[in-house]
């Protein structure tokens, strides 16, 4: 099964733009960003990490895997009341989007899944956009998260295809597509993106570009994640990004996708205010609430607000069941 979709096409497209001097960059991206959206108004989005700890998995970045020593405890997945009363929390400070995470490498059908499902139902119903990032998923699996009531699933391709196998080596790149495929023809959105720092060239970063405007319809949602480097992982030792790249990158992703949520994920601890701001006005347009993003330290929600504050800018109000009837994705509840 062929998962790119002109790959090549695109990967001519973005390299060819890919260096045009920053400010020029940023103008088109924010020009482009003011006719698909509206200016200065950000989506508050939490996540939250409902089985924390102890992934099979080996992504060099991550402290919830299991084959390093990071000091992440194992916890089971969480109950419903203890999600539902975040998720309340979380909707009160603003947030419309509500993101819930489980360290394992793929769903598997049972009683954890069918908890979760129940969970998932549960939020649905205060009208938050329920996200979820599992792991993988197989087609049935998609479709009874659709049916209980996620409106995304947040699968990240990390970066590109050639440095993927430098990073992750217990999964490969065509099973994060599928994964993507499978939630795309369940009728949730796609929440897709990666994450800058861990090593990767301008080649690299020219070609997840590249994929991310290749899927046969363009991601709702884009994460734009900075490395947050920690002990014990093989990339703890990283050094920062610099924020002229973040400003490139975030840029890029709104001129080539221009429709989409472009959302400033982990590692915005390490950026200014004023930095923050840049990556507003490049086309970003989503930050997560809460001083942590599963296990990542975040701003507190009271810098947040400051931050908003200082900028002129707003969150966004809800419209879950605008968006629904509008985009004609219905929920089977």
């Amino acid at each position: 099964m062929k998962l790119e979709y002109n790959f090549e096409d695109n990967q001519k497209k973005v390299a060819a733009l890919y260096p045009t001097p920053l400010m020029d960059l940023i103008y088109e991206a924010h020009t482009l960003h003011r006719k698909f959206h509206k200016a200065g108004e950000v989506q508050a989005s939490s996540l939250l990490s409902v089985k924390t700890g102890g992934c099979p998995e080996n992504c060099s970045y991550c402290p919830q895997s299991a084959h390093y020593q990071t000091g992440v405890k194992k916890e089971a997945l969480m109950s419903t009341e203890q999600i539902l009363e975040k998720a309340q929390a979380a909707k009160s400070k603003g947030a419309t989007r509500f993101c819930m995470g489980a360290a394992w490498r793929q769903v598997r059908d049972g009683a954890e899944f069918d908890n979760l499902l129940e969970s998932v139902k549960a939020v649905h119903n205060l009208d938050l956009e329920v996200c979820c990032t599992l792991g993988m998923l197989n087609q049935d699996q998609a479709n009874r998260l659709k049916e209980a009531g996620v409106y995304a699933y947040n699968h990240n391709i990390d970066t590109s295809r050639k440095h993927y196998s430098k990073v992750i080596s217990t999964r490969d790149y065509d099973e994060r597509l599928k994964t993507i495929s499978f939630a795309r023809k369940s009728g949730m959105t796609v929440c897709t993106g990666g994450i800058l720092g861990m090593g990767e060239s301008d080649q690299d970063r020219i070609d997840f570009l590249a994929q991310l405007c290749s899927f046969e319809k363009d991601p709702e949602s884009i994460t734009i994640n900075t490395l947050v480097p920690f002990d014990g992982t093989p990339l703890e030792k990283s050094e920062q990004i610099s924020v002229s790249i973040i400003l490139r990158v975030i840029a890029m992703a709104r001129i080539l996708i221009p429709k989409a949520k472009v959302r400033l994920s982990a590692g915005r601890l390490n950026l200014s205010p004023a930095e923050q701001f840049m990556c507003f006005f490049a086309g970003g347009n989503s930050i997560f609430l809460g001083d942590k993003l599963l296990t990542s330290p975040n701003p507190e929600v009271e810098d947040d607000m400051k931050l908003l504050q200082e900028f002129d800018l707003s969150f966004e109000k809800p419209k879950l069941k605008q968006k629904i009837q509008k985009e004609g994705i219905p929920l089977g509840l």
